[in-house]
């Protein structure tokens, strides 16, 4: 029996991924619009109420009106926005934080956003084991490629060779920030600086920590210990050896789509400090490739099916 599916947005670029890795699939039946019903509301209540399952790759508030168009139809929901990552009602779409059973028996599951992925695969496990303070003032600096900034800033860093680098929310209370601090567990939001290169796809995620300023005598082994065994046998998320550190890590500009995300724990030689990163791509773990392992687990079949690991 084949799932209908409706992508709603499948034209942007969240869209046209996801679309990619369900090419040659059999299990799902597309539900297609053209230009002009994609555009159409009644078209669009329509897919939308005649789904087994939709998936959302829209700006907010297109997505949160999506979800009225399918009130009452049952239509389970897979939301790649940001609009429902902390709303009643809605599972978190991370499955290796909470559980596959509870997506698999969700109607309605939010995608995780691309930089909370990096920052809550490293951070929520060891704040739930007692290693780290769920109180401490946290810091991020992460660097992205620029697919996942919508279609102006993609035409921006396309069409404007002289960026080679771009610094923003500066002004705090990033959009991502509420699911870092709800899912991590944390008392207080981080303190986040993210940034964009002119590479189209890719991310890196880094959480640097003054263990000396920490309660007790952490070590960074301890941290990498503990992220070794919670992801122990994960076919998505890889922790590399604990040494030696790598001498660099690269985002290419050649990079292809890749759904899986690899952690690593780096210390300083004196043992005082120790960053924490997060390498993954934006558009695969980060946002289409998440939405396909929820779909596979929503549909009881293996979550790394159509995936690129």
């Amino acid at each position: 029996m084949t799932t209908r599916l409706f992508i709603d947005g499948a034209a942007g670029t969240t869209g046209l991924e996801i679309r990619e890795r369900l090419q040659g699939r059999d299990e799902f039946d597309l539900i297609l619009l053209d230009d002009a019903q994609r555009k159409d509301e009644n078209a669009r209540r329509d897919a939308l109420q005649a789904a087994d399952i939709a998936i959302l790759c829209l700006p907010d508030e297109a997505a949160k009106e999506a979800v009225k168009l399918a009130e009452g139809s049952g239509t389970r929901i897979i939301d790649a926005s940001s609009a429902h990552r902390v709303a009643k009602g809605w599972t978190y779409g991370f499955p290796e934080l909470v559980g596959h059973e509870a997506i698999a028996n969700a109607r309605l599951v939010s995608n995780p956003g691309c930089y909370p992925t990096g920052f809550l695969a490293l951070v929520a496990p060891l704040v739930r084991a007692g290693l780290l303070p769920a109180d401490f003032p946290y810091t991020v600096n992460a660097v992205s490629g620029y697919s996942g900034g919508g279609n102006a800033l993609i035409d921006r860093l396309e069409q404007d060779e002289d960026i080679a680098f771009r610094a923003y929310g500066l002004a705090m209370g990033h959009k991502h920030l509420p699911e870092m601090q709800a899912y991590a567990g944390l008392v207080h939001a981080p303190v986040f600086s993210p940034s964009v290169i002119p590479a189209h796809r890719g991310m890196i995620v880094d959480v640097p920590l003054q263990l000396a300023a920490l309660p007790g005598q952490l070590q960074a082994v301890a941290l990498h210990s503990e992220l070794e065994t919670f992801y122990a046998g994960n076919a998505f998320v890889s922790v590399a050896p604990f040494a030696p550190v790598p001498g660099e890590l690269l985002l290419r500009k050649s990079a292809e789509s890749w759904d899986g995300l690899a952690l690593h724990a780096c210390p300083s030689a004196d043992g005082t400090q120790c960053r924490l990163i997060a390498r993954l791509d934006n558009l695969g773990k980060g946002a289409s490739g998440a939405a396909i392992q929820n779909l596979n687990i929503m549909c009881g079949l293996p979550e790394t099916t159509g995936l690129r690991l």
